[in-house]
């Protein structure tokens, strides 16, 4: 595998989000290079530009299985189809072991209104939710990766 357990953990400790953390530490293993898969992802994190949406760490991993089995040829079904269930299969696994895939609810708060990141600030949601939520995903991720010899 050319991602270490813990690199997504290290690179959201470091200060980039979510998205940022899950996407590069799989870049260099499909041929992105980290620098293009930080600028990719950057507008992906706490939920889409911070709007509470889709959890980046799973936009992050969506990419990844994106990168992994994505079709570049627009006729070729097999792989459209293998990259949505493989999706739907990581979309399925973190909801079932969080509860969810949006931002907000995996914090509890709307973090795209004032009131709600002040209290997602107070309560450190994002060192004590968000890099759990990142693990999860990158281990749901490799898990899948490793199964489907991707």
């Amino acid at each position: 595998m050319g991602s270490d357990d813990k690199k997504a953990a290290t690179l959201f400790a470091e200060g980039f989000n979510c998205a940022q953390a899950v996407l590069t530490s799989h870049a260099q293993q499909f041929g992105l290079v980290p620098e293009t898969a930080l600028k990719l992802s950057a507008a992906f994190g706490a939920g889409m530009g911070r709007q509470g949406e889709v959890c980046g760490a799973v936009t992050g991993a969506l990419m990844v299985i994106g990168l992994a089995s994505g079709h570049s040829i627009a006729d070729d079904k097999e792989a459209k189809e293998r990259t949505y269930r493989l999706a739907r299969r990581f979309l399925n696994e973190f909801a079932q072991r969080n509860g969810s895939i949006r931002c907000r609810e995996l914090l509890g708060c709307r973090i795209d209104e004032a009131e709600g990141m002040e209290r997602a600030r107070q309560q450190v949601l994002f060192t004590t939710i968000c890099p759990r939520l990142v693990d999860e995903a990158s281990e749901i991720l490799e898990q899948m990766l490793v199964e489907e010899h991707l």
